[in-house]
């Protein structure tokens, strides 16, 4: 059969919104800090659902170009909404993301567990050094990307499992894709950090259970990230 009949696409309204919004945004003059009309009355001047309208939301807050004050309104980041990453590409993000999830959970809690049974001095000093990194980076009100790269590979380095640690490298990319996305969480570094102190005491401590229910939560901290709560497939939310 001809490539030319093969079944045709449609565009989805969250699609058509995000269309709209970034046509409003550039014909209202919004600017950075601007906020948007509130979800309800975009819905009502779109006559579509609000569940829609937040789909569309999401997406462009996944994307950094919105920040999303819970009971405060949404409100653009930069001077426009100019597409920062085709949604084929979030797609495929979303798509791919529990799954990687899923494999640093199960891997790095068993790293933090040798980490805490096999560590050493040099060890300890690494990891702390990473921490300070990280609260540095906070305190510039950065997100603290490498200073959470750093620590996690310096507990993976104390642990001295070479086969774990070529796994590691293996998923490098997508668990740089999972680090982007749960840091740039309103509120998310400071709690990140906090994480990693707990995990460090642990180490400290020769915990090794300790460690490993430490590691365990924070990567269930970092899997609660806003673009697992949109559904590509779906038009109502």
């Amino acid at each position: 059969m001809s490539e030319a009949l093969r079944p045709m696409g449609r565009t989805r309204l969250y699609e058509q919104v995000i269309d709209r919004l970034r046509t409003y945004a550039t014909e209202s003059g919004l600017k950075s800090g601007d906020r948007l009309p509130p979800e309800r009355e975009l819905a009502q001047r779109l006559g579509i659902s609000r569940a829609s309208v937040k789909q569309g939301i999401v997406v462009l807050e996944v994307q950094g170009l919105v920040e999303v004050r819970h009971g405060g309104g949404t409100y653009l980041v930069g001077d426009s909404l100019d597409v920062a990453e085709p949604v084929e590409q979030l797609v495929e993000r979303r798509r791919r993301l529990p799954d990687v999830l899923e494999a640093r959970e199960a891997m790095e809690t068993k790293l933090a567990e040798l980490a805490a049974e096999r560590r050493m001095d040099a060890d300890l000093a690494a990891i702390r050094e990473a921490l300070d990194f990280m609260a540095q980076e906070i305190e510039r009100g950065e997100h603290g990307v490498e200073g959470d790269r750093r620590f996690h590979a310096a507990v993976t380095a104390a642990a001295r499992s070479t086969l774990l640690a070529d796994f590691m490298r293996s998923i490098a990319e997508q668990i740089t894709e999972s680090r982007h996305e749960s840091l740039r969480q309103r509120g998310r570094p400071s709690k990140s950090f906090a994480q990693h102190k707990v995990i460090l005491e642990m180490i400290e401590a020769g915990n090794g259970r300790g460690a490993a229910a430490a590691m365990r939560r924070h990567v269930r901290t970092v899997a609660k990230v806003r673009l697992l709560d949109w559904d590509p497939e779906s038009d109502e939310g």
